[in-house]
């Protein structure tokens, strides 16, 4: 299976800040791991609602980065796209996907290994309009989503439904974001830069070569445990318990 190579993250803050204080960390993961294939971002605006941007160019030559940029919330989801196939270099593929009913925005990178039955049905229900794996999955999240279900569990089924390997990245309406790391070719790590917790994948290298390359001013680094999901509160602190700290470190080790 050929896997789609993208780059993700989250990130929650106490403060309000501007969306182009983690331009430097995208442009980053971006140009050092696989992407520049398309990007997109969701974010909690000042009144509450969710909201969302997409391009199918690299987020290094969008224009609309740069206005987009002067936005200020709490809490943020940007995906940086490489599909497995290029053929899916349009709009309706580009990610996040947000949820119709506006409960949450969803990411993801890797493949989702058993889709095509389920494209099938979604297209048979008029539910479907671009080509890729991710909107599939984005499908059945929105059937399986309830407000009393633990998002952790949500996306834990969600790979176990499907199978292969995936990442999955959740902002929901409440601001409260969500990694999930079942994506062992690409790791996931948390850190924090400045005030702002961060939750990203990790360039496709199976080290920490993140913290070199594309967030060296990070501090209070851990690495996820695989198939767990990664919660950051409303001080962007890291609230799920599935993280790998070496003792006396405070900082992860591969």
């Amino acid at each position: 299976m050929i896997r789609a190579m993208c780059e993700q993250f989250v990130a929650r803050a106490a403060e309000p800040f501007r969306l182009d204080t983690l331009w430097d960390l995208t442009e980053r993961l971006e140009r050092f791991g696989l992407g520049g294939f398309g990007w997109g971002a969701a974010w909690i605006a000042q009144d509450g609602s969710l909201q969302s941007y997409r391009d199918v160019r690299a987020f290094r030559d969008d224009p609309g980065k740069d206005a987009l940029g002067a936005t200020e919330t709490r809490s943020l989801l940007v995906h940086l796209r490489r599909p497995s196939r290029l053929s899916t270099l349009q709009l309706a593929d580009t990610q996040p996907f947000d949820d119709p009913a506006g409960r949450y925005t969803f990411s993801h990178n890797g493949d989702l290994r058993d889709y095509q039955a389920y494209r099938r049905r979604y297209q048979r229900q008029g539910r479907i309009l671009g080509r890729a794996d991710t909107e599939v999955g984005a499908r059945w999240l929105e059937d399986a989503w309830t407000d009393t279900e633990n998002v952790g569990h949500l996306l834990a089924s969600l790979h176990d439904t499907f199978g292969g390997e995936a990442n999955f990245g959740i902002l929901a309406k409440d601001g409260t974001t969500y990694h999930y790391a079942g994506n062992p070719q690409n790791p996931v790590f948390g850190f924090r830069l400045g005030e702002i917790g961060v939750v990203s994948t990790a360039l496709y290298s199976i080290d920490r070569s993140i913290f070199r390359f594309a967030a060296p001013g990070a501090t209070h680094r851990t690495l996820a445990r695989l198939h767990t999901t990664i919660a950051l509160d409303e001080r962007g602190e890291a609230t799920d318990s599935g993280l790998l700290r070496p003792k006396g470190t405070g900082e992860a080790s591969r």
